[in-house]
């Protein structure tokens, strides 16, 4: 966490960036972030998923879009996970139509051996196993999402 806060703070002082945090897996991992990063920052959420019960569906569906405007905005969107890209690619096609200064991606967990749809991910925390995790703000269907921290599911 304070690694990533310190890169982040690095790369956008004097900025003033607007954190984006993924509803609603990425909540704990956000809120953790933005206390650590020392610089300003703003933050807003989008309420974006591809996943029904321990599997991707494919389809990206967004429940909620970001308030804040973005154009001409540095902009980092954080991800509880990114696992196939399909989500992640997908609200990062969102906000470019917006058409902010820059954009990158900052994801807690990183999958890249599930990936179907690269993404340019410039702030990871750990890479982890081909596991279903919970905990720290993840779910499995809505449940575990207030485990203090991470945890694989045996998923026999």
């Amino acid at each position: 966490m304070e690694r990533l806060a310190r890169e982040i703070s690095r790369d956008y002082q004097g900025l003033n960036p607007l954190i984006i945090g993924v509803l609603t897996g990425s909540f704990i991992f956000v809120a953790d972030l933005v206390r650590a990063i020392d610089i300003p920052v703003t933050l807003d959420f989008i309420d974006a998923s591809s996943y029904r019960a321990a599997s991707s569906t494919g389809e990206v569906s967004v429940e909620r879009k970001p308030s804040a405007v973005v154009k001409d905005r540095h902009v980092v969107l954080v991800e509880d996970i990114v696992d196939t890209g399909s989500t992640a690619a997908h609200i990062m096609d969102l906000i470019r139509l917006g058409s902010p200064a820059s954009l990158s991606l900052c994801t807690l967990l990183n999958k890249p051996w599930r990936r179907t749809t690269e993404v340019p991910i410039a702030y990871v925390g750990f890479k982890v196993p081909d596991n279903f995790v919970v905990g720290y703000g993840l779910d499995l269907n809505e449940s575990f999402r207030n485990l203090p921290d991470l945890y694989t599911v045996d998923e026999s």
